[in-house]
């Protein structure tokens, strides 16, 4: 007979791109979940996977029984749902992953808020680099900037320019760029995130277009570490507007071409085909969109 874990065991295979990764995420070594999926597999009279030591992949059955079993365990998660009192209570588990600083900053506080909403609710929140398209097992996906295209459905939370910035001292010492053109005069600090190709950069003014090639002078693939940078007087910094609006009101950074206006970053919240959403992911979606309109 087939288990529970065995459902969990194929979903998480689907969504990995190795044997370990897949182990680690369910708690296992990995010769023990080997030797699952060899049962499992003799169970089914089925071959499931291709694997080696640094790769994995699903045969087309595999991938087939993947499918099965997340709607499998979906409507099995959902089940207490069905017979909640009429408190309208969540209950289960709800799984969240975001980017880390925004996650840090803005989501832990929020969620925070939701737990104590739905008490009876258990919260895991997953902080990635790049939380999309590396979902793993989450339900909600916070993610930031563009995105061409996904099979889940895009929300979007708020919308999130982008501020050049630089520290006062900063601008004291080397002076404040007036046009797009006098930042090649200036020490830029760049941060490497996703695959954005992040030096060059694309400015527009009413009908006018700029799109500078930027020699960085400090790079990084934290945002929280750039901004610090800025703040210390390294350099001029391209940011989102949730990471720098309180700096800049405090008066620790100060916004520069202020009336050039960057490509933006949406802050979107990526969750399942409306079919595929439980209640839990419904209740965060509103409350998330609420809380961030405020």
């Amino acid at each position: 007979m087939i288990a529970i874990d065995d459902l969990r065991l194929a979903v998480t295979l689907a969504r990995s791109e190795s044997l370990s990764a897949a182990a680690r995420i369910l708690n296992v070594s990995p010769p023990a979940l080997s030797m699952r999926l060899r049962k499992l597999e003799t169970l089914l009279g089925l071959t499931l996977a291709n694997r080696d030591a640094r790769r994995l992949s699903l045969t087309a059955d595999g991938e087939r029984f993947a499918r099965e079993c997340a709607l499998l365990l979906e409507q099995l998660e959902a089940l207490p749902e069905s017979f909640k009192q009429q408190d309208d209570r969540l209950t289960g588990t709800l799984r969240l992953a975001a980017p880390f600083g925004y996650g840090r900053q803005r989501i832990a506080p929020l969620l925070a808020r939701f737990a104590k909403v739905h008490p009876q609710l258990c919260l895991h929140l997953d902080l990635r680099e790049t939380p999309w398209p590396d979902r793993h097992d989450s339900d909600a996906v916070i993610h930031i900037g563009s995105l061409n295209d996904s099979s889940w459905i895009a929300r979007t939370l708020a919308h999130n320019d982008r501020w050049l910035c630089a520290s006062p001292a900063y601008l004291e010492q080397h002076g404040v760029p007036s046009t797009p053109d006098q930042l090649a005069e200036h020490r830029c600090i760049c941060i490497r995130e996703n695959d954005e190709d992040v030096t060059l950069w694309h400015l527009r003014k009413g009908q006018a277009r700029k799109t500078l090639r930027i020699e960085p002078a400090l790079l990084s693939n934290d945002g929280s570490v750039a901004r610090r940078w800025a703040e210390q007087g390294l350099g001029v910094v391209l940011r989102s507007q949730w990471d720098v609006s309180d700096a800049i009101a405090t008066g620790n950074l100060i916004r520069v071409l202020a009336d050039w206006q960057f490509d933006s970053a949406p802050i979107s919240l990526m969750v399942p085909s409306r079919k595929l959403r439980s209640a839990r992911v419904q209740a965060l979606m509103a409350f998330l969109e609420d809380a961030l309109r405020e």
